[in-house]
């Protein structure tokens, strides 16, 4: 074996070692191979997206940079090992500079392997070298997609070198040109994030029993973490309960809420049906502008026309006021039930002006009025009369004794406790020792001014 071939076996088997298969991918035969290198970001680094309002996005991974590369018979006491860089998101101009300064690194170490000193170059210098600070600002879905907002700090000079020099055939661009780059970025960020998060060991709230995180759930605004086991058995109650906006973090005090997709992992397709139909309902009744159809056979969600009192439903074509939710009748005001109008007075008097404005307005101000009248007409009448146990008229006592004969079906009855009297001796009822009014005849005459009586004896 030459002296070549032995160097280039152990750089590759020393490479094998270091980077595990998804960094590291070695042809089945001959010497060649890819090697997958994620930049290392410094902390809190940002996207910045452009547009009329700019959006930041922080982010901890991007996809990496692919060094293909296949090893010549010579190397590496001649020739240098025959690559390609690619990427999805940096530009060919900047894939270019790379390119060049792999070549530099290759003429410094000639003779020796350079496969690692350019890993490592890579991985650890690279953003630097081409000037790329964050926030990293993405311009769009041109070729040249990325740029450093800040001013570049790369080799002297390169600036002006990259407006002169050719790209370079070894520089790829993966991504489509035309296709929107900032989800591909945030998705691999995603990712990224998910697979680091599955390895790590988590204490979980509620069970304190540690698992990894490939058993457990992230919220994603408070970062709290608890098992699946735990977390589905609390998803699955209060979806069975109707309480789909309670689906929070369960740390005391704490508002944040699990996505749906982090819901639809861990319940049974029916209890995910149960939550989605309800959360898409109760998301409509908070919705100024959306009523449900009032037919009880449709329930159609319905949008509101701002402006008007009429509703009409997509499904049924049921045209309907928004108001009363009854057939719509034009410009004619609502007409109460019997219930609406015995509650319209307390409503009209404990309502604020807008709120009164608006009752009027619906029902018109002669029903309030008049509903106002009878309220309190019936409230007088129930706290200074009584109603005759036969036919239910109103009596009204002022004086005499406690045995009242109605002025409507003229029966008789006693007026403390609305027991019907005899029409032979109606007084036998105050004179039997078994009966409560016993001897109370006239009982409460010396205070009884305040009753008005229609007719008494």
């Amino acid at each position: 074996m030459s002296g070549d071939q032995e160097a280039q076996d152990d750089e590759l088997l020393a490479l094998a070692s270091i980077y595990d298969e998804e960094e590291f991918r070695r042809a089945e035969s001959g010497q060649e191979g890819e090697i997958y290198l994620c930049l290392e970001l410094p902390p809190n680094f940002k996207l910045l997206v452009n547009g009329e309002r700019p959006v930041e996005y922080d982010v901890s991974f991007l996809p990496p940079l692919v060094l293909s590369f296949e090893l010549p018979e010579n190397y590496p006491s001649t020739s240098a090992p025959v690559f390609t860089l690619s990427s999805k998101w940096l530009s060919r101009l900047q894939l270019s500079a790379l390119c060049k300064q792999l070549d530099k690194l290759w003429k410094e170490n000639q003779g020796s392997v350079v496969l690692f000193t350019w890993i490592q170059f890579l991985k650890e210098e690279a953003l630097e070298f081409l000037g790329l600070q964050s926030p990293l600002e993405i311009t769009g879905s041109k070729s040249d997609r990325c740029k450093n907002e800040a001013a570049a700090k790369p080799a002297e000079g390169l600036e002006k070198r990259k407006q002169q020099q050719e790209l370079d055939p070894r520089a790829v661009l993966e991504a489509d040109p035309q296709a929107d780059l900032l989800p591909q970025l945030l998705d691999f960020d995603e990712a990224q994030r998910q697979k680091v998060f599955d390895g790590k060991p988590f204490c979980c709230g509620i069970c304190f029993s540690e698992k990894l995180g490939s058993g457990c759930m992230l919220f994603k605004e408070c970062q709290h973490v608890y098992c699946k086991a735990c977390m589905k058995e609390y998803f699955e109650i209060q979806i069975r309960d109707g309480n789909v906006q309670c689906l929070n973090c369960p740390e005391p005090e704490c508002t944040s809420v699990a996505m749906p997709s982090q819901v639809k992992l861990l319940v049974g397709e029916d209890d995910f049906a149960r939550y989605d139909r309800l959360l898409l309902q109760s998301t409509l009744d908070r919705m100024a502008d959306v009523m449900y159809c009032p037919r009880k056979t449709c329930c159609m969600a319905v949008m509101l026309e701002p402006e008007t009192t009429m509703g009409l439903c997509p499904s049924c074509r049921y045209a309907f006021c928004t108001l009363c939710k009854r057939a719509y009748h034009g410009l004619s005001h609502c007409l109460p039930t019997a219930d609406e109008l015995r509650n319209l007075q307390e409503e009209y008097l404990a309502a604020n002006k807008e709120e009164q404005k608006f009752m009027e307005q619906r029902y018109g101000k002669q029903v309030i009025q008049r509903a106002v009248e009878e309220s309190f007409s019936r409230q007088w009448l129930e706290e200074n009369s009584k109603n005759c146990p036969s036919c239910g008229t109103h009596i009204q006592k002022t004086q005499g004794c406690n045995k009242m004969t109605c002025s409507s079906c003229h029966q008789y009855f006693c007026w403390i406790c609305l027991a019907p009297l005899s029409k032979v001796n109606p007084y036998k009822h105050f004179n039997n020792p078994n009966m409560p009014c016993f001897n109370q005849l006239f009982q409460g005459l010396e205070d009884d001014d305040e009753f008005i009586s229609d007719e008494d004896e």
